[in-house]
């Protein structure tokens, strides 16, 4: 099994650079940002909503690295992706503390308002892999836990990225949630059509990405 991921991470490095000499795509836009834990410490309605410096459209994939070190049992790390047009539509991911690792998606649109679309009260995420949340127009949404698929081709209709929230806390009264570390949050985003080779190495580094997961669990687990 060594050998294999191996293999893989290697057909990785060798195809990336092959594909981001030779594609182009003038619609690539590509952002990172880094959110500290005490940002975390609010409850929603005080939560700032964070305009990005680029929109995220038409097809887009969102990693998520959560290395935030917990403080309150009860606290959580909650993360609002918020639709350009400002209608209310909203994609949330919300990441419990460790051990039980509780974690949960929902979705704001307009016609249904907020559903919560996937829920795990145990492993529902794992601090030693990336989440992943992509969503094309044709597709919809698709949602990773950094070990498996649990939201597969959600309709959410038109969903552009341009902002976000953090918050953390049920009650203004509440100890705070989280004691240090933060968030790695990438962006990618562009139109296929004008380029689908442009995202090639994406789909390698993703591919890669859930391989090496899947390999840290079994080896964990055996």
């Amino acid at each position: 099994m060594k050998y294999l991921f191996a293999i893989v991470l290697l057909m990785g490095f060798m195809i990336s650079p092959a594909f981001a000499q030779e594609a182009k795509n003038p619609s690539l836009v590509i952002d990172s940002l880094e959110i500290p834990a005490e940002e975390f410490n609010v409850v929603l309605r005080d939560a700032s909503i964070v305009k990005l410096d680029d929109t995220h459209a038409i097809s887009w994939q969102v990693t998520i690295d959560n290395n935030l070190i917990y403080s309150n049992p009860d606290g959580t790390a909650v993360i609002r992706f918020y639709e350009q047009e400002g209608d209310g539509q909203l994609i949330e991911i919300g990441m419990g503390p460790q051990p039980d690792n509780k974690f949960w998606v929902a979705v704001t649109t307009p016609k249904e308002g907020y559903i919560v679309v996937h829920r795990d009260l145990d492993r529902g995420w794992f601090p030693e892999t990336k989440l992943i949340i992509s969503y094309t127009d044709k597709a919809g949404l698709t949602v990773n836990n950094g070990a498996r698929i649990v939201v597969t081709n959600l309709d959410i209709d038109t969903f552009a990225i341009d902002s976000y929230s953090v918050h953390g806390m049920e009650s203004s009264t509440d100890p705070p949630a989280i004691n240090s570390g933060s968030m790695l949050i990438d962006f990618l985003s562009g139109d296929p059509a004008k380029n689908i080779f442009a995202f090639f190495p994406f789909y390698v580094a993703a591919g890669i990405g859930v391989i090496v997961a899947v390999l840290f669990l079994t080896k964990k687990r055996s």
